[in-house]
């Protein structure tokens, strides 16, 4: 309701012109679909590992560009998915910006701790090939332990809301030292 999703796109589009998306929520189809229109590229220039279609039943298959996974509760397999794509895509010159919707619903299956080292093993991969990573997570949802503990690995955290008296969209940034910008619209 606030933008987190749209703005993960705007986000990973001013980035790269290419993109993986791990995606716990929506289908690939969906994914690669909304991040070619973010970056204005083709859908074909999106990875995607989707850990939504095969839970709901569908038979698919692995292709060239999207990887499937039983679940979001087997973040194994999530993990090694994401190394496919990770392969295929260190092998452009460009750079690739990488995005995780969303941590809560890891959450919601799995231990903090366990997410937490997943996420840091992402970002790891990610910035040693000097790609930028978002994730988002809903903040409203989870207590401030675990928060705290799934913007550890990253250097920014964005935070976003519905202003009350207009409807708009707006968004701040905290830098790892707990200043804050103000409320801007986005």
């Amino acid at each position: 309701m606030t933008g987190k999703y749209d703005l993960m796109f705007r986000l990973l589009a001013d980035a790269a012109d290419r993109g993986i998306v791990i995606t716990t929520g929506d289908p690939a189809e969906t994914v690669s679909a909304d991040f070619a229109e973010a970056a204005g590229v083709p859908a074909d220039e999106v990875g995607v590992v989707d850990c939504v279609s095969r839970q709901q039943g569908l038979s698919v298959e692995d292709t060239e560009r999207v990887r499937y996974v039983s679940s979001p509760k087997n973040i194994t397999e999530i993990g090694m998915k994401f190394t496919d794509l990770f392969e295929v895509f260190r092998e452009y010159d460009e750079p690739v910006a990488v995005g995780l919707h969303s941590l809560s619903q890891l959450l919601m299956f799995l231990d903090a701790q366990d997410v937490y080292q997943f996420v840091q093993v992402l970002t790891s991969q990610a910035e040693s090939e000097g790609w930028f990573t978002v994730a988002v997570i809903g903040s409203t949802i989870h207590d401030e332990r675990t928060l705290h503990t799934m913007y550890e690995p990253f250097d920014t955290v964005i935070n976003t809301r519905e202003n009350e008296e207009d409807g708009t969209r707006e968004l701040r940034v905290r830098d790892r030292s707990q200043s804050s910008s103000t409320w801007t619209p986005f």
